[in-house]
Formats: C-alpha cells, sequence, structure tokens
C-alpha cells in the first residue's frame, strides 16, 4: 500500500563522494503526496552533538518508529557516525532496537563509507524474503575488513601509478584517461573516491621530482672538487677567504663559466634547470647550501695537507743528504732509526719513505761509482804492472785493496764490495783493452758519442751501409751459429748464455766480447733458419749430434747451406769455420754405443774438413752438454780466424786514409765537460764533408 510521507520542500539528491556538496548536484525537490515505499531506514546519529541531547533523540526516534510500525514495512536501524560513537550512545540504540521486536541493526559511518551497502542490502532481504539471509557485521570488524581491502586497492593502484607515471612533468588529466579501464584504477576510485587518487598520483609525481632533483644535486656535488681543482687549485690564493669572497674570485675565472651557470631565478631545483639535461654546469647558488660548504672545506684541507706532505717529502730529503749514517748501499732498515720521526709518520706512509730512500740511494751509489771510477784513474800505476791477460792474482788484488783502502772513495763502496770488485776488474780490462764497450763510461762513451752523430749527420745509401754491415766486422765481436736437431741447438745457446754476463758478454783471455748466438733446427733452405741475414754475418758454425740422425742432418744442412752460395760474390759461407761436436747422450741411446758415434763424426770432420771435439766428461756439472772449456776452445779457433780476416780486409782502409788531403787528432775525455756537437760542429758543417770510404764509423 501507498504511504503519504510529509517532507514538504525536501530536496532530493545523491552524493557519491562526499556530504555537504549539494550544490553540485542536481537540485530536485521530493514529490508531495503518497509514494510507494517498500521499507524503512530508520537513523540514529550516535555522535556527540553539540547542543544536543541524545535522549531526546531516541525519545524522537521511538515515536517516529511507532508511527513507522504501523505500515507493517520493514525497518532497519542504522547507527550512523559510528567513527565519531559514543559507546553508550550506541549500546542505548541496541538497548531499543531490541525492545522492539529485535530489530536489526547496523552500524555505519558515511564518512569512512563503512556498513552503507550493507544497511541498504539488509533491507532488501527484509523485503525480498527470497534473498538470502544478509550478515551484520559490526562497525570496527567492518571498519578493519574495510580497511585491508583500501590497502590492498592502494598498493594496486600505486603500482599501476608507478609503472605508468615515469617523468615528474606528467598531469593528472593524461594519467587518469590513460588509467581509466585499469581495474585497479577503478577499484581504488570505488572504495576512496577520485580526490584521493588524484592525491597519490600527486604524491608520486613530487617524489619522482625529489628523486630527479637529488640526482641532479648529486652530480653537481661530485663535479664541484673537479671545479675547485681546475679554478682555485692554490692554497696560498683562497688560504685566509670567506666562503663569499671565494665565490667572488671563482667568477673572475676565466674558464668560470665551463663549470658553473649563473640563472636568474632561485634556487635552482625550483626553476627550469632541473630538467635541461642537457646543460650539465653547476649552478652557482648550489655555492651557499651546506654540502657545497663542506666540500669546500674539504678542498682547503686537501691542499693543506699536499702542502704539508710535499714539506713532509722535503724535509725528509734534506735529512737523507745532510744525515751522516746514510751511506751508499745502507738498507732501509738500518737507516730508518737515524732519519724518521713521529712528525714524518703522520704525514706520509712508511712505503713513501721507502720509495724516496731507494731513489736517493741510486742517486749516491752512482756518485759513490763514478768518484770511485776517478779514484782508480788516478792510482793507475797500480794496473801497470799486471799480465797482458788482465787476470789479477788474488794477492795482487790485495795490495790493490790495500792501497786504495784508506781513501774515502773507497770505504764509501763499503755495503757494495761487490760492485766494487767488479768496477775494478772493468777498469783492468779497460786499462789493457780500451775500447767503447769497456770504458767505463759506457754506453756514452764519446767514441759512441761521435760515431752517432757522423751517421747522423750523413746518411750513407742503403746497400752500402748493408755491405758495410756485412764487411766491417768489429773484432769484439763474436756471431755463431750452433746447427743442430730435437732442441739440442736451443738448449746449448741457452747453456752458453748462462755463462754470459747481463749484457750477453763473455770472457776470452780476460777481454769480453759480445757473443751473438743463432740456433738453427730446420730445413736451412729456409729464409727463418738461413746462416746469414742482412744482420747477422756468421764467423762460425757448431755442430751438435747426439744420434745418427741428428749427425745426418748436419751433413745435410752444411752441403745445403754451401750450395746456396756457390757462384755468388759473398760466397764466404764456403770456408765458414766448423767445429762438429758429439754431445752428452740423454736417456735411452737405443743401442748406439758412443764408440761408434764417435767414429762416425770424425769421419764427416775429415770428410767436411772441420775441428772434431770429443764429448764432454762425465760428471761435468747437470743440464751441460758441453763444458766451458770446449766452447772457449771453439770461440778461440773463431777469433783467430777472424782477426786474420780482418787484418787481410783492412789493407784498403788503411790505403784510402793515406790519401787524405788533411789529418786531425782530437783527444775528448768520456765525462768532459765538452759537448761533441760543439767541437765537431766546424767540420760537420762544411759543405765539403763526406763520409770516408774506408767504411769507418768515425772518420770522414
Amino acid at each position: 500500500a501507498a504511504t503519504k510521507l510529509a517532507s514538504a520542500e525536501k530536496l532530493m539528491y545523491f552524493c557519491t563522494d562526499q556530504l555537504g556538496l549539494e550544490q553540485d548536484f542536481e537540485q530536485k525537490q521530493m514529490p508531495d503526496g503518497k509514494l510507494l515505499v517498500d521499507g524503512f531506514l530508520l537513523c540514529v546519529d550516535v555522535s556527540r552533538g553539540m547542543n544536543r541531547n541524545f535522549d531526546d533523540q531516541l525519545k524522537f526516534v521511538s515515536n517516529l518508529y511507532n508511527q513507522l510500525a504501523k505500515t507493517k514495512k520493514p525497518i532497519v536501524v542504522v547507527l550512523t557516525k559510528c567513527d565519531e560513537g559514543v559507546e553508550r550512545y550506541i549500546r542505548d540504540a541496541h538497548t531499543f532496537a531490541l525492545s522492539k521486536k529485535n530489530l536489526q541493526v547496523v552500524e555505519t559511518s558515511a564518512r569512512s563509507n563503512v556498513n552503507i551497502d550493507l544497511a541498504f542490502s539488509t533491507l532488501v532481504q527484509l523485503i525480498d524474503k527470497s534473498r538470502g539471509k544478509t550478515k551484520i557485521i559490526p562497525y570496527f570488524e567492518a571498519l578493519k575488513q574495510q580497511s585491508q581491502q583500501i590497502a590492498a586497492a592502494k598498493d594496486k593502484y600505486e603500482w599501476l601509478v608507478s609503472r605508468i607515471v615515469k617523468n615528474h612533468n606528467e598531469t593528472w588529466s593524461n594519467v587518469s584517461r590513460k588509467m581509466q579501464s585499469s581495474p585497479e584504477y577503478q577499484d581504488y576510485v570505488y572504495l576512496e573516491g577520485t580526490q584521493k587518487a588524484k592525491k597519490l598520483f600527486l604524491q608520486h609525481v613530487h617524489r619522482l621530482k625529489q628523486e630527479h632533483i637529488e640526482r641532479r644535486r648529486k652530480m653537481y656535488l661530485a663535479m664541484l672538487p673537479q671545479a675547485f681543482e681546475a679554478l682555485i687549485p692554490d692554497l696560498d690564493e683562497i688560504d685566509h677567504l670567506s666562503c663569499v669572497k671565494v665565490e667572488k674570485l671563482l667568477e673572475t675565472k676565466p674558464d668560470f663559466l665551463k663549470w658553473f651557470i649563473v640563472l636568474e631565478e632561485t634556487p635552482w631545483d625550483a626553476t627550469s634547470h632541473i630538467d635541461n639535461m642537457e646543460n650539465e654546469r653547476i649552478p652557482f647558488d648550489l655555492m651557499e647550501t651546506q654540502p657545497a660548504k663542506q666540500l669546500y672545506e674539504a678542498h682547503l684541507e686537501k691542499l693543506r695537507n699536499e702542502r704539508k706532505r710535499a714539506e713532509m717529502r722535503r724535509a725528509f730529503k734534506e735529512n737523507l743528504e745532510t744525515s751522516p749514517f746514510i751511506t751508499p748501499g745502507k738498507p732501509w732498515e738500518e737507516a730508518r732509526s737515524f732519519i724518521m720521526n713521529e712528525d714524518f709518520y703522520m704525514w706520509l706512509e712508511e712505503s713513501i719513505y721507502m720509495d724516496i730512500y731507494s731513489k736517493h740511494q741510486k742517486q749516491i751509489i752512482e756518485k759513490a761509482k763514478e768518484e770511485f771510477q776517478e779514484l782508480l784513474l788516478e792510482y793507475s800505476e797500480l794496473f801497470y804492472e799486471l799480465e797482458l791477460d788482465a787476470k789479477p792474482s788474488k794477492e795482487k788484488m790485495g795490495v790493490i785493496q790495500d792501497v786504495l783502502g784508506e781513501e774515502q772513495r773507497f770505504k764509501a763502496l763499503q755495503k757494495l764490495q761487490a760492485e766494487r770488485d767488479a768496477l775494478i776488474l772493468k777498469h783492468i780490462h779497460f786499462v789493457y783493452h780500451p775500447t767503447k764497450e769497456t770504458c767505463p763510461s759506457c754506453p756514452v762513451c764519446i767514441d759512441s758519442k761521435i760515431e752517432h752523430l757522423i751517421s747522423s749527420r750523413f746518411i750513407r745509401p742503403s746497400e752500402r751501409n748493408q755491405k758495410n754491415l756485412l764487411s766491417d766486422s768489429n773484432i769484439d765481436r763474436i756471431n755463431l751459429v750452433i746447427l743442430g736437431k730435437d732442441g739440442l741447438a736451443r738448449e746449448l745457446a741457452n747453456e752458453i748464455r748462462a755463462l754470459c754476463t747481463n749484457d750477453d758478454k763473455y770472457v776470452i783471455e780476460g777481454k769480453m766480447y759480445e757473443l751473438s748466438l743463432r740456433p738453427i733446427e730446420g730445413n736451412v733452405r729456409l729464409p727463418v733458419n738461413s746462416f746469414q741475414t742482412p744482420t747477422f754475418q756468421p764467423h762460425g758454425c757448431l755442430c751438435l749430434y747426439n744420434s745418427k740422425e741428428s749427425l745426418s742432418y748436419v751433413v745435410e744442412s752444411i752441403e745445403k747451406s754451401r750450395e746456396s752460395t756457390i757462384g755468388r760474390r759473398d760466397n764466404h759461407l764456403v770456408h765458414l769455420p766448423l767445429t762438429l761436436i758429439l754431445v752428452n747422450k740423454r736417456g735411452d741411446t737405443s743401442g748406439e754405443t758412443l764408440h761408434s758415434l764417435i767414429q762416425q763424426g770424425q769421419q764427416i770432420a775429415s770428410k767436411l774438413q772441420c775441428v772434431f771435439l770429443d764429448p764432454a766428461s762425465a760428471g761435468i756439472g747437470y743440464g751441460r752438454n758441453i763444458n766451458e772449456k770446449q766452447i772457449s776452445q771453439v770461440l778461440k779457433g773463431l777469433l783467430d780466424s777472424k782477426r786474420n780476416l780482418n787484418l787481410v780486409s783492412s789493407t784498403s782502409s788503411i790505403k784510402d786514409l793515406a790519401d787524405v788531403d788533411l789529418r786531425i787528432v782530437m783527444c775528448l775525455m768520456c765525462g768532459d765537460p765538452f759537448n761533441a756537437d760543439d767541437i765537431l760542429l766546424p767540420i760537420l758543417q762544411s759543405q765539403t764533408y763526406r763520409p770516408s770510404q774506408c767504411g769507418s764509423s768515425s772518420s770522414v
């Protein structure tokens, strides 16, 4: 039946977001007269209202209920504003409902949107009995469930926003349009409304902007120390300046605009400069921030520390130079206690002091060696009575040391006795064999300097260069080919090098010779295994074998090498001195006896017209194929052949020198303060200057 409701001039409106926004919706009045009503929601405000008595409200509600009950329509009591509800009011309302035939009560909060749908669905179920019974949930339990639902929806919505919005310059209208069809967006708007969704979006955009600004700030702060290093590296210029004066000083620097940019608006993080990714210059107003000031203080402290460390280095070097305890060759462990103090350890690591000490030791050792060399020259008479082979006996070395022992320059090398003895032996070699190789000033010997000077002033044709290189051999150099199979050549070459000095020098009869080895183990017709190259002319060949196969390889290689030079002008390989040696057999002899290998070697030596050496005796030392005596024997034989060859070839050179127009003899001592360029310049600048035809590298 229809029910007449007295509701004159009341507005009927629907607000989905918030109460109090009546003006935003259609103004529509409720109609007068009879309306078809199926049920009633009887609302009771359980909050503490101003100038309002809850008991009076409850009486009004009771009277209203009595009127509604006459309609025989379902009634649901709705407690509103439970988010601000008073516990007594809620309890009284429930008591009222129980007294009225067990009315169903739904606790709601429109502000929190809790149980609003439940109130209507409960009434609908009472109206339509066919619907399932609705479970009524107390306010606080419903609030908890809704909070969990909102939190889950919020997490999904925030994930959606973070996935779509990557730039802090995005707008809500653009992004909300993109999210319109996303269930994450729809669910959250349904629960919390559009305004809260927009608020979360704005919070995300703000966070993106702050992160962007922070990245830029870190970049600028990382560049700031480099700018300080480039613009104000001098401590004296800034040591006593305030921060304000330092900023003014920076602006005066020529490269200021290379590092900084002065913005019209400040602060920099509130301007469009944050989005100017192409301009990485530092906003100058950043200098006024605390982190920038701290970086400047750090730069200032760094310069002060660097100055202090430099002062410590200088003080340490002065200590080294003035301390009487620092002598050539003294280890760091012995010297440390004499020169180190607590201040040194405060500023520098010990490794730095050790490096400085090592360089200082190198300087004083070199100086001590030079002074000792001068001492040896002053006492030249000590070395005149030695034999020509320049091998001083232990007694003679004792006499030399006794005579020099009182000299301070001798005592200076007290901790370097091995090097001091080596200098004495080197000086003896120089006295009896005065060449640029044995010169104490080598490799800056004056002979070497003059040769280099003349060769650099005049470039000979390449063909003559090659000819001179091959025919003008030096008596102090030995080029030796070592021919052997299956590693014999390389192994012997390594053994001979082990007997040489560090710079490949070999001592024969008290004189040092430069020894160049060319081990060959393959086909000699190939360029890589050729006996002779443009830079290597052999003076002899050492042929090794330890089996029939290796002996056959030697014979075939010698024959191939001789055949390759027949008919040539430079056929000296045909007469190349050969030495055939049976090396120690290692491992299984495969049935070959030592006696048979010796007989075969002697026969081949007779055929090739070369020297045959018996195998090295047993017990000469592990790893040796040939003993040192045999090596010296071979090299002495090569030297004799080489001297005879040089004597014959030098005749034409002497004749050429006899035809010169003017002979000038110059005597320059190695180590003199005069520059060879200045002395020879007048001659070398002459238009008639030309290289000598005799082939000497130091004659013109």
